[in-house]
């Protein structure tokens, strides 16, 4: 009988600790994260989150233990990696257009390219903008666009390279509740060809289409992929050791409100 191929290591995370001015916001943190995994990282506000993400991707360095992308160090060649900040970083007064924006995407700052629309770029960036569905908006001004259509123009821009890993920070803040759905079933569809790393305050919508649930709140804990929705669900919920789970999290109640439940004991 043959054995399954063995997956690809995309990101190795060990023993990791991250301090900011002394305070340390991330301890002892070990994850892995295969070929074709697709995790949702969640927790409180401040519990960091984003900070794991920034030093996946080489924004910041661990001040303990190590962070390996596919065997390398981030920032070295070898994983492209595909990054949607927070909308909250972009200035939508900038008279650029949807295609300008994509396009972007292929200049690295370090290389001190002149930016400009070269056919390649044009083709590249239509390219990217079409596998979101929202070609046809490409030479429409950023500003003009809804939350949800920029957000589908900042993945553009972060698929443009055909990256590996896609990494992604509170992807639908800006997004309304009936466009969240069809957001999230867009990434099922990128995680047929891409690995996903993405950071979510929404645990009832992560459990449906995420495989696996990452939880943070300055440790980590990793919740393993489940058969349904709500079987990820429940086990995220039932965490209730500090050391093990340490997160809280929205419980939705019978009025249809959702209340927050303590989940650690601190």
């Amino acid at each position: 009988m043959m054995r399954p191929p063995m997956k690809r290591t995309i990101v190795d995370i060990k023993d990791l600790c991250f301090s900011y001015s002394g305070k340390e916001v991330l301890h002892n943190i070990d994850l892995v994260v295969e070929q074709g995994d697709f995790i949702a990282v969640v927790g409180p506000n401040g519990g960091g989150k984003t900070t794991l993400l920034k030093l996946v991707i080489g924004l910041l360095k661990p001040t303990r233990g190590a962070v390996h992308l596919a065997g390398r160090r981030p920032g070295k060649k070898g994983l492209e990696i595909g990054y949607v900040p927070q909308q909250i970083d972009h200035n939508l007064s900038f008279p650029a257009t949807a295609l300008d924006v994509v396009i972007m995407g292929k200049h690295v700052p370090e290389n001190r390219m002149p930016f400009g629309r070269s056919r390649q770029d044009r083709k590249d960036g239509l390219a990217a903008l079409e596998k979101m569905g929202i070609s046809e908006f490409g030479e429409r001004k950023i500003s003009d666009l809804s939350g949800g259509q920029r957000q589908r123009v900042l993945i553009a821009r972060a698929l443009v390279t055909e990256p590996e890993l896609l990494v992604l920070d509170e992807p639908t803040a800006s997004i309304d509740s009936r466009g969240q759905t069809d957001f999230y079933q867009l990434l099922q569809e990128l995680n047929r060809d891409l690995t996903i790393l993405m950071v979510s305050h929404d645990l009832l919508s992560v459990s449906t289409f995420a495989k696996s649930v990452a939880c943070v709140n300055k440790r980590l804990h990793y919740h393993q992929a489940f058969e349904t929705s709500g079987e990820l669900f429940d086990a995220v919920y039932a965490c209730s050791v500090y050391d093990s789970c340490p997160v809280t999290f929205p419980i939705p109640d019978p009025g249809g409100e959702s209340v927050a439940e303590e989940v650690d004991n601190d």
